[in-house]
């Protein structure tokens, strides 16, 4: 990230925290939880939100990784809880939703970020390949939202909102991602009809699909980042083979209007955008953060 850049995001988030109309922050008095918070995407949206005010839930599969965050949130003021597991795990919702009411007593705000790609040609896709995106990018956001019913459909005037991270290639598709543009592609209708059925208790659900955000799923494969899934190692990012065949960013954001990639803080921006109250009357919407990429 340029810093140019970097600036222009660091004065757009002291300005909106430094809000007259929200001197407590967008979010004060609220309970949010951010799946896959332990890093990346998630765990700037996780210290944003603490930043602005909302006691966070940090979900994460990585337990150490999910504690660090949750410590930056504490450290810097913040109320925060670390709640470490699998998000697939058919036990893990239910967990959740109770450690998150008991340490505070409701639910505001919840962000079905965890996920990861496993890509593949088409015709070499195996079915496992193929379901593990489905149970992680749609199954897990509906056992969560299941679990977390009793405790959003209520009418009490309290904002309750929900994010369900998607992607370009669930809009558009992509090569190689058969699989996760599928379950992508899954996320935006269900969250159009969680709109539908929960609008009637003030319950807002909008989809951001992110398009070249700079993440460990974006960058080279070569790099070695990994994670493991049921035992199972996936290796994370683009394969870009030597250094001779990877293009300059010229070429790689020729058809991306603001030439270069997005930054997880942008990127936790705009969920916190349909998180506050300044979107209040939006739902059902998906939101594309790609730097202006497909337009």
């Amino acid at each position: 990230m340029s810093a140019v850049a970097a600036n222009r995001v660091a004065v757009l988030v002291n300005h909106l925290s430094a809000s007259a109309t929200h001197p407590a922050g967008l979010l004060a008095g609220q309970v949010a939880i951010v799946t896959g918070a332990g890093q990346g995407i998630g765990g700037a949206t996780a210290l944003l939100f603490g930043k602005e005010g909302a006691s966070v839930v940090v979900s994460d599969l990585d337990d150490v990784k999910g504690k660090a965050i949750a410590q930056q949130i504490i450290q810097a003021g913040g109320k925060a809880i670390a709640v470490s597991g699998d998000v697939t795990d058919v036990t893990f919702p239910d967990r959740l939703i109770n450690e998150t009411m008991k340490a505070f007593g409701k639910i505001n705000i919840i962000v079905n970020n965890a996920g990861y790609t496993f890509d593949g040609m088409l015709h070499k896709t195996t079915d496992k390949q193929f379901q593990m995106m489905l149970d992680v990018h749609n199954l897990a956001p509906f056992r969560i939202l299941r679990a977390a019913a009793p405790h959003m459909r209520l009418k009490d005037n309290e904002p309750r909102s929900i994010v369900n991270i998607s992607s370009t290639s669930g809009l558009h598709g992509n090569v190689g991602q058969a699989n996760y543009a599928s379950a992508k592609a899954g996320i935006v209708g269900f969250t159009k009809t969680v709109a539908k059925e929960w609008g009637a208790f003030g319950v807002r659900c909008n989809t951001v699909a992110f398009g070249y955000v700079d993440t460990r799923l974006t960058r080279a494969k070569e790099n070695g980042e990994s994670m493991v899934v049921d035992g199972q190692k996936i290796a994370l990012g683009i394969p870009m083979g030597s250094k001779k065949e990877v293009p300059p960013p010229a070429v790689v954001f020729a058809d991306t209007p603001l030439k270069r990639a997005g930054h997880v803080d942008e990127a936790a921006g705009s969920v916190l955008l349909l998180c506050s109250p300044f979107a209040s009357y939006i739902t059902g919407h998906t939101l594309e953060v790609t730097g202006g990429k497909g337009i």
